[in-house]
């Protein structure tokens, strides 16, 4: 039985002949193969640009980030530059001079706010409205009678939206009903 086994095995492992491909059908082969290495080429060209472009994009996002102030603060100098003359006048104003430093302090103040509006800070009015917790942040109530409940009595710091993003809420005292006398 032994003898049957290995007779059976040999049969099994004898390598079976391929018959040669015609020179057509190896033509046809090779053109193919050189089809196949032209689109891996290309594939491998696309995906070494895709991830040169993915660096590009992610370099200029961070130097965006890193600069996007710039044109602002270009314009901010020239504000502090006047700040730092009035500081330097105020060292030895009296009287006139006084009244002039006051009033040249005003002017820095109008030409800082500007430079914000322009770039699309808006001040938050909070002054007798409505209490809008969006908008405001109560710091604390007030009794009072003279106005409505529930709106602002004072504002205690401004608040700033960039163009329709709250920057920082309003600080503010909030109207109650007074406390009814017994």
């Amino acid at each position: 039985m032994k003898k049957h086994e290995t007779q059976a095995t040999e049969t099994e492992v004898a390598p079976e002949s391929a018959p040669e491909p015609a020179p057509e059908q190896m033509a046809e082969l090779q053109a193919r193969a050189a089809k196949a290495d032209e689109h891996k080429d290309n594939w491998m060209r696309t995906a070494a640009d895709l991830e040169n472009f993915k660096k590009r994009a992610a370099r200029e996002r961070i130097e965006a980030a890193q600069f996007a102030n710039a044109a602002l603060l270009q314009k901010l100098l020239p504000i502090l530059d006047n700040f730092e003359m009035a500081q330097a006048a105020a060292q030895n104003a009296e009287g006139e001079k006084l009244a002039a430093l006051q009033a040249g302090v005003a002017m820095i103040q109008q030409q800082l706010k500007s430079v914000l509006l322009e770039s699309g800070l808006e001040e938050i009015d909070a002054a007798g409205k409505l209490f809008d917790p969006a908008l405001h942040e109560a710091v604390s109530q007030q009794e009072t009678a003279d106005i409505p409940e529930g709106h602002v009595v004072q504002q205690i710091r401004k608040g700033y939206k960039l163009r329709e993003r709250l920057l920082r809420p309003a600080a503010v005292i909030v109207a109650k009903k007074p406390a009814a006398k017994s």
